[in-house]
């Protein structure tokens, strides 16, 4: 089989002139019979790029898990799917939804910068890490939702659906509870559409400032080694049904841009680590980090 980005060059035979002028009619069958074998080819090779990656479908098999991974080059290039049915189903978008809602709050100055502090009011939440004033830094790292549900308030409903229209995010259903759209299931996403929406954010194609993304891409980073630098968001639905975890980002490297978007249905929280450790192994896999 050719490689993927080979050319195809199909060559007709000379065709010697005859009067009755049949020449042309063969020349013209040749060259149509070619049309329909680069069409084939194509097809074929269509069929392989898009067709469920063995590599990846096998580390969601160890772990037991049904869900889905998609890893794509910036280019579109190379596109990597474990379970494609999956990968385009809608999901609840979960914290995953701190990204685009940080973009947002920045851009309507719900909040200034990521040392910007939200006050804590007392109440006791089940995360300990909750408890105290957060930063929009911290409030991300850690996915306090009453940070985020504040800001939703500051922000206001019309501005969400202003943003969701001008950059194709999600789908959103209405009416909206405003505190609770992106955790009660009425904001959901595909994989695929998680993605090409962090192709977007990297590419600066959203209507938002420099400093909103560069305030996001700082607060977004995860971890640094001498071949790759992660930045990504986690997710968990817990409110759904089946329960869905998700990890979504992009990592940079010496050659390429990398972005991924994987998401699990969860048993119970013992299964969330899955999250991070299969896309690890992915990127493994497809030999993208070591």
């Amino acid at each position: 089989m050719l490689p993927l980005g080979a050319s195809i060059a199909i060559c007709a035979p000379p065709i010697v002139g005859t009067p009755d002028g049949s020449s042309f009619a063969l020349h013209s069958l040749v060259v149509m019979l070619n049309k329909f074998f680069i069409i084939f080819l194509l097809t074929i090779f269509s069929v392989c790029v898009s067709a469920e990656d063995k590599d990846l479908a096998k580390l969601f098999e160890q772990q037991g898990v049904e869900g889905t991974i998609v890893i794509s080059s910036l280019d579109g290039e190379y596109t990597f799917i474990q379970n494609e049915f999956r990968a385009k189903q809608s999901l609840a978008v979960a914290s995953t939804f701190k990204i685009m809602n940080t973009l947002i709050s920045l851009e309507e100055k719900a909040i200034l910068g990521k040392n910007d502090v939200f006050k804590w009011d007392g109440h006791i939440y089940d995360l300990p890490d909750w408890n105290h004033d957060q930063t929009l830094e911290s409030a991300f790292k850690v996915s306090c939702v009453w940070c985020y549900q504040e800001l939703a308030r500051r922000v206001g409903k019309k501005k969400y659906q202003y943003y969701f229209n001008k950059s194709g995010y999600g789908h959103l259903q209405e009416p909206f509870s405003l505190t609770t759209f992106w955790l009660d299931g009425s904001l959901e996403i595909s994989a695929l559409e998680q993605v090409e929406f962090l192709k977007k954010v990297y590419l600066r194609s959203l209507p938002f400032s420099p400093f909103s993304y560069e305030t996001l891409k700082k607060i977004m980073f995860v971890d640094q080694s001498a071949t790759y630098t992660i930045y990504a968001k986690t997710g968990w639905a817990s409110r759904a049904k089946p329960q869905v975890g998700w990890y979504v980002g992009y990592l940079e490297t010496p050659k390429n841009v990398w972005f991924f978007a994987a998401n699990i249905e969860t048993r119970n929280e013992k299964d969330l680590p899955l999250r991070i450790k299969l896309t690890r192994q992915a990127l493994q896999a497809k030999g993208i980090i070591e």
